[in-house]
């Protein structure tokens, strides 16, 4: 099962690349997940949730912006696959088959993600209301998995 998970927290970061970190920091910070016995016990510390959470906001105000960059291009889609292997790997403990399923997850919500995002914002005749959609959908997926985990 937790191997679902890792492919499910990498298509969060498919459609908000840093949630997914911000997550698992916040339930380090919980007491969710145990990170405090080795070398990444700084995830679970408040500097860094604050550092994260801000990231992650500041990623979901910067998606509303018109000037913003396609999830699908170069930049973008290679930062999503990163930081999906990275929370698979996190999230699992894996550091094989967490970080590969985390990118698979990641590949999956990047263009499963544009393409919900696309037809629920013609069937709206606006961009903002699938935007809002998919960022509740990010956010409470991704805690609602570290939670599960």
């Amino acid at each position: 099962m937790l191997y679902v998970f890792a492919i499910l927290i990498g298509v969060v970061a498919g459609l908000r690349a840093m949630t997914p970190l911000a997550a698992i920091s916040l339930a380090a910070y919980l007491g969710w997940l145990d990170f405090s016995a080795g070398p990444l016990s700084f995830i679970g510390h408040i500097i860094t949730l604050v550092v994260l959470a801000l990231a992650a906001i500041g990623e979901l105000v910067s998606d509303q912006l018109p000037n913003t960059p396609s999830r699908k291009v170069p930049m973008q889609f290679g930062a999503r696959i990163v930081i999906g292997a990275l929370a698979g790997g996190l999230l699992t403990g894996d550091w094989i088959f967490g970080l590969v399923l985390g990118a698979i997850g990641a590949v999956i919500g990047t263009f499963a993600g544009a393409d919900i995002r696309a037809r629920m914002a013609k069937a709206f005749g606006r961009d903002l209301p699938a935007a809002l959609i998919e960022d509740g959908a990010a956010v409470l997926g991704a805690i609602f998995i570290v939670y599960l985990v």
